[in-house]
């Protein structure tokens, strides 16, 4: 590989760091300022004051469920560039359904113990 083959990800990464500090500096440049005359925590859009408490607390059944989605849904992030570069690997001679059914299978384990476990049981 040349070092032109990682162009397009030098031009991403630099794309990327310049838009995330176009963001930040936009919220620093217009973002709102302190004003002493201003209550903290007072009605910010619609003029009318908050009723109940303004820290509500979470079932850890919501923190389970995302926490649940985000472990299968980056691991299918990793699975995505594996299809493609598969016939690149058939081709290179590089065995790679063994790791690949390695990983589905850690999945699957992974994916059972929480059955087993009532992880996905809402009402419990």
């Amino acid at each position: 590989m040349t070092s032109a083959d990682y162009l397009p990800f030098l031009i991403q990464a630099v794309l990327a760091a310049l838009i995330t500090g176009g963001v930040i500096g936009a919220s620093h440049l217009l973002g709102q300022r302190f004003r002493p005359n201003k209550i903290k925590d007072s009605a910010y859009e619609c003029g009318m004051a908050g009723e109940g408490l303004v820290h509500t607390r979470f079932s850890v059944k919501f923190w389970l469920t995302a926490l649940l989605f985000m472990l299968f849904d980056l691991e299918v992030v990793i699975l995505i560039p594996w299809t493609f570069v598969y016939r690149e690997f058939l081709a290179g001679g590089i065995p790679i359904l063994g790791p690949v059914l390695f990983f589905i299978g850690v999945l699957v384990l992974g994916l059972v113990y929480e059955v087993r476990k009532g992880a996905l049981k809402w009402e419990r």
